[in-house]
């Protein structure tokens, strides 16, 4: 995947100035052998553990020499000049923050990477794992965006943090992504920063990128992905909503567990947030 993925950023790349950064979590797959033969040019930061998600996109913004900075999934795919459309539509935007552009999966199909800030009644249900069957009440159609239109240029409040492109110094000066979230929540996290700081978030379909999503952790056990995600939303709702709110959350928390483990025991395979 991450082959894939940097041979179409050079295929595509062109009329700018830009660099790779790849931050390599200790995987066990010869990925840093790979990159070092294959992609020299790449700035390669091989760690010897695994930093997380938003400690390791630290790890690369620190030596990010450009203005603008792109967090980018390493299942993704380019099939046209994105950086260059990009770069373009923020330098014509100079009151935009950061943004994101279409993103699909490898059929074609659109990925809904869009989605509004969290409420309470909507993670509820998520962490009863009842949007699967409840995604047309208000709480959950408000929070996935279900009217989105995808053709137009606009504000937003949430983005996926497998796409975000955004101005290096500004998005330092918001205090970069928080390594309190080791993976999930920390784009969710950023957007609401944003928000209080009375930024703007931009998603334009000027460009599309393939994410072929969840390809590394994927191979995780449902378990253990429901704590991470537990873990990640009982950060958010601590620091961002009410002590009830919170409490509320924490105590249904073994129940969601629970139905995890449920879940795989029966091999049912769920279904992304973006495919609900």
């Amino acid at each position: 995947m991450l082959e894939k993925c940097l041979a179409s950023i050079f295929k595509y790349t062109h009329d700018i100035a830009f660099e790779v950064i790849v931050v390599d979590n200790n995987s066990n797959d010869n990925t840093t052998g790979m990159v070092k033969d294959i992609f020299p040019q790449v700035n390669l930061i091989a760690n010897g553990f695994n930093a997380g998600f938003a400690k390791a996109n630290n790890q690369g913004l620190q030596q990010a020499g450009g203005e603008y900075v792109l967090f980018m999934n390493p299942d993704m795919e380019f099939h046209e000049n994105t950086l260059k459309k990009m770069s373009d539509l923020m330098n014509e935007r100079s009151d935009v923050f950061a943004s994101t552009c279409r993103l699909q999966y490898p059929d074609g199909e659109r990925q809904n990477n869009i989605k509004r800030l969290p409420g309470f009644f909507s993670q509820l249900l998520i962490l009863l794992k009842l949007h699967h069957f409840l995604s047309f009440l208000p709480p959950m159609r408000k929070y996935l965006y279900k009217n989105f239109d995808y053709t137009k240029e606009q504000k937003v409040e949430n983005i996926m943090g497998a796409f975000v492109f955004a101005r290096r110094n500004e998005f330092i000066k918001l205090g970069s992504w928080n390594e309190k979230y080791w993976l999930w929540w920390e784009d969710v996290d950023l957007c609401k920063r944003a928000e209080k700081a009375n930024k703007i978030i931009l998603y334009t379909p000027i460009t599309k990128v393939t994410h072929y999503e969840g390809k590394s952790f994927e191979q995780v056990a449902s378990p253990a992905k429901q704590k991470r995600f537990i873990r990640g939303m009982l950060t958010y709702f601590k620091k961002h909503h009410t002590f009830t709110e919170y409490f509320f959350l924490l105590f249904l928390s073994p129940v969601s567990i629970a139905l995890a483990y449920v879940t795989h025991l029966l091999r049912i395979k769920p279904r992304p947030q973006s495919k609900v």
